[in-house]
């Protein structure tokens, strides 16, 4: 049987900023409808691989392959048109429009400039828009001030952003950050139905949530992979262990 190519492929990636090796010669490999989780202490080089891959910062040596193709020097817009998106920590929701106007917006943006000037595309994507709010918990609130929903729902509102233009891949940014125990379990709860239509790369600190979702672990440690592997794998690696003993 002919082995499936991975969806994305990092491979030996290293970016500097100025004397400091952020990442050093990472490799990453992350199949289709999985979720892929990279952890690791603070100044690990988490958010920095999590940007290489997304075109917000370009790599100094190495390359990134997704969907079959060389992404290393795409723009974070090309990168976003061939199905790949990046949630970072912080919201970037339109908190003075509603819940709705949201998604909407979210969908418009790849329409053409006559669609959106003769208004055609509104009633077209409502019913997707309402499945999509019925699917995050939202629906009760769609005519509601985005700027008015709690920090959880707001976390709730840009994933279902993304996730409504399908993208082939997804990369999260601490999704959890700031949630109560109860929203973290709820988060978990909304995501895993995507993995049938969509990957995810997960940058996360709550270890246990994380390993509750993921498929496999990368674990970065002072710019380069410690480890990488399954769950099972990484929970039983004694250089992990040793790492978030020490410097977590």
């Amino acid at each position: 049987m002919k082995k499936k190519m991975p969806l994305l492929e990092v491979n030996q990636v290293s970016k500097y900023f100025g004397v400091l090796k952020a990442l050093d010669s990472v490799d990453i490999s992350v199949q289709e409808n999985t979720f892929h989780g990279l952890i690791g202490p603070n100044g690990s080089g988490k958010s920095t691989l999590l940007k290489a891959i997304a075109g917000e910062h370009y790599p100094d040596q190495g390359n990134i392959n997704f969907n079959g193709n060389d992404i290393t020097k795409h723009s974070p817009e090309l990168r976003a048109q061939n199905g790949l998106n990046l949630k970072f920590q912080i919201t970037a929701i339109f908190p003075e429009l509603s819940v709705y106007d949201n998604i909407l917006l979210s969908l418009q943006s790849s329409e053409s400039f006559w669609k959106l000037v003769l208004s055609k595309s509104r009633a077209s994507f409502h019913d997707r828009i309402m499945d999509t709010l019925a699917r995050f918990k939202l629906v009760d609130r769609a005519s509601s001030l985005a700027g008015e929903l709690s920090h959880g729902l707001q976390q709730w509102l840009e994933i279902a952003m993304a996730v409504i233009r399908k993208p082939k891949l997804l990369l999260l940014d601490e999704p959890t950050g700031g949630m109560s125990p109860e929203e973290r379990r709820a988060t978990g709860e909304l995501l895993l139905p995507i993995k049938k239509e969509c990957t995810l790369i997960i940058v996360e600190h709550d270890l246990e949530w994380i390993k509750d979702i993921c498929d496999n672990l990368t674990v970065l440690d002072q710019g380069k992979v410690l480890d990488d592997g399954t769950v099972k794998h990484i929970e039983a690696s004694q250089s992990v262990k040793e790492v978030y003993t020490s410097r977590v």
